[in-house]
């Protein structure tokens, strides 16, 4: 449901949504690094299975964030199997973006670099990718 503000046109529905995506998305960001931050560094496992307990603990928690308050209001929620498969696989094309950036970034074969660099465009370009597709085609519809 839109907030006051939004629906008497003081704030454009999409900014608000995209603070509130904002929000969300810093938090399962955060708790992703959690989670991939000490495996990867402390060489628990690879990069590449840190990468993916990040995401399996980010897509969880920010499913039912993004579907309860980011993008509440927005679009139709009359089928939520839908929305909840659609939701999946914009969150397979991050689990796949996120592990193109460990790939090449940390991989002895590419750029060999430390664990860390990876989260440069974890931060800064998936996040832009997910809210766009989350808008338009998961919450949108």
């Amino acid at each position: 449901m839109p907030t006051k503000m939004e629906r008497s046109g003081a704030i454009p529905a999409i900014i608000g949504q995209l603070v509130r995506f904002g929000l969300v998305g810093g938090f399962v960001t955060g708790l992703y690094a959690l989670v991939y931050s000490p495996l990867a560094s402390l060489e628990i496992t690879s990069p590449q299975i840190a990468n993916l307990a990040g995401y399996f603990v980010a897509m969880v928690t920010g499913y039912i964030l993004h579907s309860r308050w980011s993008f509440r209001g927005h679009g139709v929620r009359d089928n939520a199997a839908r929305t909840t498969s659609r939701f999946f696989i914009v969150s397979l094309v991050s689990l796949g973006l996120n592990a193109l950036f460990v790939f090449v970034l940390t991989d002895s074969t590419m750029l060999d670099g430390p664990w860390w660099w990876p989260l440069i465009p974890i931060l800064f370009v998936t996040p832009l990718v997910t809210f766009a597709l989350n808008r338009q085609w998961v919450f949108g519809s």
